[in-house]
């Protein structure tokens, strides 16, 4: 319940401080008085987009204090809990400055403006002079439905189900998509397939190839030149000249009594290492030999890789992993037909669990539907429409992820005439009652707020009016209502009486609020019923007001 209401410096408002109670709450005044200006004031608290030029003229900053009561039972208090709040009092805290920065706060502990929004969700409800305009569009008539039939849990299995059938049908559209893309490219899939898999490239092989064929190159150059040596140390060169010079030397030696000997022996031992030599040579030549047909078959090998990776415009280390994606694109293509068919199965599985969801979404509905019709019987006599009948329509319509049904509410407001759209059999002041009576219908969804009803009698008077009051005094029973009214009727219906009233001192213009005593009241609805001038006929009439709504 809005225990206290305090402002500061918004708009024609320089301070204010208002306690209100349960029950009926009425603020009246006359027209420009400034009433709007208090529900800015408390939107603006609550945490509602609206105007951002809210602050006094010349004042500094601009601040809306609202205190709630907060039964244990409160939904609001799942939210607080999460904020660390656990007290039996909340108190909500908005300020604003001139450029319109705006800083919000919950017991002192300042929120984000959509935290502030979160909570006062679960606290007030206003309905406005043209909330009457959104009971004519079919468009919300479902919601509203829905929100009187109570059957969240169905709704939420529509809406899986609806979501688990949109992705079965997207995972069948890709995969048809890719099955077209594929048969559009099957003779290139089929050769490049066959072309790759008779390749068989490896990754790392063009690295390994390249190496190899320069090894083998470098090879080439070094055994020519190793056979030049070869041919120097061997018969034919250097081992003949010293072979013969031994020769030579050892008939000599025998005439040099030993002079030549030791020239002989070391002569003798350089061939021998020159034999060494030429044998560690040619010994190291033998490993050079290799097939020259392997150097053409590595190079082919080399460039066949190379070229495949150009013609795919892939890297070569690249190429077997893009054989794979094709061999896997050939292959969809293949098994293309059983693949889609298994999605085509999982589509229509999951249309069927939509179906099944829908059809009981469906019948919850038309169950709904029956009983809003005999609750809005009920409610509509007392608002003097008791020759109307408020017809709830439950048809056919495009399944969407709120099911499949397509939702009216009709009027007959005098029994053998056609029912009918809200807007075309309805007058203002009827549509005002049946907005009233399908929130006394839906109230039992909406436990622990306070509503606001902001001219919720426009276009009714007399005792239409009256009846008015007396459904809001009735639907304000252990609960809040404020009601903003120019009907003296309403105004007397109500516990607790408001009037606003706006002051010029020739300087500045403001507006008050002054909470009315029980005489104060009376005169305030003579002025409602005869006009500035307060007649004591006028005050008669206020009194049997007021006594009849006792």
């Amino acid at each position: 319940m809005l225990a206290t209401l305090e402002i500061r410096d918004i708009l024609l408002i320089d301070h204010l401080a208002l306690e209100f109670a349960p029950g009926l709450n009425a603020l009246t005044g006359e027209t420009g008085a400034g009433k709007s200006i208090l529900l800015d004031a408390l939107g603006m608290v609550l945490g509602w987009r609206g105007r951002a030029d809210v602050v006094r003229t010349g004042a500094a900053q601009g601040e809306v204090t609202a205190v709630f009561d907060l039964p244990n039972w409160h939904p609001v208090r799942v939210v607080l809990a999460e904020l660390g709040i656990d007290d039996d009092e909340l108190i909500l805290r908005r300020t604003s400055t001139p450029d319109g920065r705006k800083q919000a706060f919950v017991n002192d502990r300042r929120v984000t403006g959509e935290t502030l929004r979160q909570i006062s969700n679960y606290l007030v409800e206003l309905h406005g002079q043209h909330d009457d305009q959104g009971l004519l569009d079919p468009r919300g008539h479902r919601g509203l439905l829905d929100l009187f039939g109570d059957y969240d849990a169905l709704l939420a299995d529509v809406r899986d189900a609806h979501g688990m059938l949109a992705s079965a049908r997207k995972a069948l559209a890709d995969a048809e998509a890719a099955q077209a893309k594929a048969a559009e490219d099957e003779d290139f899939l089929t050769h490049a397939v066959a072309e790759l898999g008779k390749l068989a490239p490896e990754p790392g092989e063009d690295q390994s190839l390249d190496q190899k064929r320069r090894l083998m190159q470098q090879g080439a150059k070094i055994g020519e030149d190793l056979a030049r040596v070869l041919g120097a140390l061997g018969h034919e060169g250097a081992g003949n000249i010293l072979g013969d010079a031994v020769r030579r030397l050892d008939v000599l030696a025998a005439q040099s009594e030993g002079a030549l000997d030791e020239p002989l022996a070391a002569l003798t031992r350089t061939i021998t290492e020159l034999g060494e030599a030429e044998d560690g040579v040619s010994r190291y030549l033998d490993t050079l030999n290799f097939d020259p047909g392997e150097l053409e078959r590595t190079e082919e090998r080399l460039f066949a890789i190379r070229a495949l990776a150009r013609k795919h415009d892939v890297l070569p280390d690249d190429l077997s992993a893009h054989a794979d994606v094709l061999a896997a694109r050939l292959e969809a293509l293949t098994d293309g037909g059983a693949r889609l068919e298994k999605l085509s199965s999982a589509v229509a599985r999951a249309a069927a669990a939509y179906q099944t969801a829908a059809d009981r979404l469906t019948s919850a509905r038309h169950a709904a539907a029956k009983r809003l019709d005999a609750a809005m019987a009920a409610e509509l006599p007392p608002l003097k429409l008791d020759r109307a009948q408020f017809v709830t329509d439950v048809g056919a319509g495009a399944p969407t992820a709120d099911g499949q049904d397509q939702v009216g509410f009709q009027v007959r407001t005098n029994p053998g005439a056609p029912a009918g759209p809200l807007n075309q059999i309805a007058s203002g002041g009827e549509l005002s009652r049946f907005l009233l009576a399908l929130k006394v219908c839906l109230s039992a969804r909406t436990t622990g707020l306070t509503m606001i009803f902001d001219e919720i009698d426009r276009g009714v008077g007399g005792a239409t009016a009256n009846a008015v009051g007396r459904r809001l005094a009735k639907l304000a029973e252990g609960g809040q209502i404020l009601v903003v009214t120019h009907s003296p009727q309403v105004a007397a219906c109500a516990a607790r009486h408001w009037r606003v009233e706006k002051h010029d001192d020739g300087k500045m213009t403001t507006s008050h609020v002054v909470q009315l005593a029980a005489d104060e009241s009376i005169r305030e609805i003579a002025r409602m019923l005869s006009g500035d001038t307060i007649s004591d006929a006028a005050i008669a009439a206020a009194r049997e007001l007021k006594a009849s709504a006792a």
